[in-house]
């Protein structure tokens, strides 16, 4: 609080030279006390006089003794005390703003380095009570599944972590909905508050708000009758915004990490294509069945119960994963979705979830690398005994969600996956078939031989077969 001393502010060169000059020419005896009653100016004397007060705001700060002159030495000091405070409410005030101003980019600075929720609550916290008087501060969030304020960070007995918080409940609650800050410097009679674990006399609250809307609150409050003004209002409000921008981006990298994380353990059942399609469904997901054409490719290593035989179980999963891992990778590669696994056999689709262009020619450039993937793998074994026989069709399948509501499997249904499976089942060891549709499709890309009609199973039409020749 800015203060003005009488004896200082007279001891001014300039105020000096007025005061003794207006003495001088008053031609009176003139004596100027202090509130204390001590004599700054003159002297005693026992000559009749008034007394006239220095005022400054209403509240005087001195005295000046003498005949009625002397009212006029007391205006023109009470004069220069006004403009000398002034002066000084001005510096105060310059200097308020330049530490707010000041501390606010420090606060900006800490907090854009800190990336998680808790981590940035925490230091809202800590720096909430350096900037103003309080015995309890905490940061409240909303949560969205349960629809209360949840206490994520806090200092003080006041507050605890389990503490939740409705909309329109408590003063908080009230803040939340309103989404307008709020001193209350008489908590006990406010019908609002809900009381905590200690009393609390003051506090402000102010909303912690987006563009997308109200997240939270921040609290603050004092044990003892704490007097909270405009200024510490308006200087609360500055710190929660910058927290709500903080908050916000660290809510916005958490559930992208965390998506990241369901993401990357998803692809390793799913194919990143109905990973994908999952992911930015809208509401839930849906992935109905829906006919649609698509290219079927079926991919088995022949006799391959027989090679198991001659090595242990766990060398024969290794070699198969890395088996696993190169075709996958050549599937991918393609815009292929890896429909399942059965055993050894490999089982891709190509225009599903997602449109494909070409996809005839990609299934073929598929099954082309995936042998010749496994005549360049390091491990001799896998080169000289996983010798596969791939089949691929092309046409009309139902393709979707297949199964019941508690699982469902993303795969295609129909004559088109019926027939690459039996093409599958009769190629040699690093045979490529293929139906009629699909060497219609690629006839110009690729070297054919044509192996003729073939029964397939469950068909009473047979299949016109080529054969895709390659080096």
């Amino acid at each position: 609080m800015v203060r003005i001393n009488l004896k200082k502010l007279i001891s001014k060169i300039d105020l000096r030279a007025v005061v003794e000059g207006a003495i001088a020419a008053l031609d009176t005896p003139i004596s100027i006390r202090n509130v204390e009653g001590d004599i700054l100016v003159g002297k005693e004397t026992n000559i009749p006089s008034n007394t006239y007060p220095i005022y400054l705001n209403g509240e005087a700060i001195g005295y000046v003794t003498g005949n009625e002159k002397a009212a006029f030495i007391a205006d023109t000091i009470a004069y220069a005390a006004s403009a000398d405070f002034d002066k000084r409410i001005l510096a105060v005030d310059t200097l308020d703003k330049y530490e707010e101003v000041n501390f606010l980019y420090d606060f900006s600075g800490k907090i854009a380095a800190a990336l998680g929720v808790s981590e940035v609550c925490q230091l809202v916290v800590t720096e909430a009570k350096k900037l103003i008087d309080a015995t309890n501060v905490s940061v409240m969030l909303l949560n969205i599944k349960t629809g209360k304020l949840e206490v994520i960070s806090a200092r003080g007995k006041e507050y605890n972590r389990k503490t939740e918080i409705g909309p329109n409940i408590g003063i908080a609650g009230h803040v939340l909905v309103s989404g307008n800050a709020e001193i209350v410097n008489d908590v006990q009679s406010d019908r609002r508050y809900v009381p905590g674990e200690n009393e609390i006399s003051s506090l402000i609250c102010a909303p912690l708000t987006t563009q997308n809307g109200t997240i939270g609150v921040i609290n603050l409050s004092n044990s003892e009758p704490v007097h909270y003004t405009s200024q510490d209002l308006k200087l609360f409000t500055a710190l929660a915004a910058q927290a709500a921008a903080a908050i916000e981006n660290a809510i916005l990298h958490e559930n992208k990490l965390k998506e990241e994380r369901i993401k990357n353990n998803l692809e390793r059942y799913l194919s990143p294509q109905v990973v994908q399609a999952a992911i930015e469904a809208k509401g839930d997901i849906s992935l109905n069945p829906t006919k649609r054409n698509l290219t079927i490719l079926f991919s088995d290593i022949r006799d391959f119960t027989t090679k198991c035989e001659e090595l242990p179980a766990e060398t024969i999963v290794m070699y198969l994963n890395e088996y696993f891992t190169q075709m996958v990778d050549v599937i991918f590669s393609q815009q292929g979705t890896v429909n399942k696994f059965v055993g050894d056999m490999i089982v891709a689709m190509f225009g599903a979830p997602s449109e494909v262009v070409d996809r005839e020619k990609r299934a073929i450039e598929t099954a082309i690398d995936m042998q010749r993937r496994i005549e360049r793998m390091s491990i001799p074994w896998i080169r000289d005994n996983f010798l596969t026989g791939i089949g691929i069709s092309s046409g009309e399948v139902v393709v979707g969600n297949i199964g019941s509501p508690r699982h469902m499997d993303y795969t295609a249904v129909g004559d088109v996956v019926n027939i690459a499976a039996r093409l599958q089942s009769l190629a040699k060891g690093r045979q490529i078939l293929v139906s009629d549709s699909v060497y219609c499709a690629t006839k110009d890309l690729f070297e054919f031989r044509e192996i003729g009609s073939v029964i397939v199973k469950g068909k009473k039409q047979a299949v016109t077969t080529f054969e895709v020749i390659y080096q």
